[in-house]
């Protein structure tokens, strides 16, 4: 199963900082188990948003240059409040410093102007095919799927409505 923990992107300045939202609603399956009576956004999905925050900072500002990017380390999570359905989370990424296979973020996800999250994290991208594991198309394959995602999650000066609206 893969999860979109990005709904949509709501600013961009390349290599520099993305802030993107992410709407909770009763509809995420996860939540029936956690918890049923209470039920709150695991910690490990906040952690899973602000990769993908930072993720897509890495491509916007390389346009797409690596196929994959994946968290390679996170440090100094914090975690401060539930996120409960009805709630929405925004998430910042911003480039601490880019070398050439790793850039290193300060991300941070809040709820109404109050921190529920933060970490430091290091995001490695690569393409397969340098690591022998397909051939370019496969890497082509990957790039172009991200782009068409792209389309759906950010449109610059569309209006961000917020999931309790």
């Amino acid at each position: 199963m893969r999860f979109l923990l990005v709904d949509r992107i709501i600013e961009f300045q390349p290599e520099v900082r993305l802030t993107a939202v992410k709407s909770l609603t009763m509809a995420e399956e996860y939540l029936a188990d956690h918890f049923p009576s209470f039920p709150v956004m695991p910690g490990v999905l906040m952690l899973e948003a602000m990769t993908q925050a930072a993720a897509w900072l890495v491509r916007l500002s390389e346009d797409f240059a690596h196929s994959i990017v994946v968290l390679k380390q996170a440090t100094n999570v914090k975690y401060g409040q539930f996120i409960e359905p009805g709630q929405t989370l925004t998430v910042t990424a911003e480039v601490l410093s880019h070398g050439p296979k790793e850039t290193k973020l300060k991300t941070q996800g809040s709820v109404d102007g109050r921190t529920t999250v933060s970490a430091r994290l290091v995001v490695e991208r690569y393409n397969l095919a340098e690591r022998g594991l397909a051939e370019a198309s496969a890497d082509e394959g990957i790039r172009q799927e991200m782009r068409n995602l792209l389309t759906l999650l950010y449109q610059p000066g569309a209006p961000v409505v917020p999931a309790n609206a």
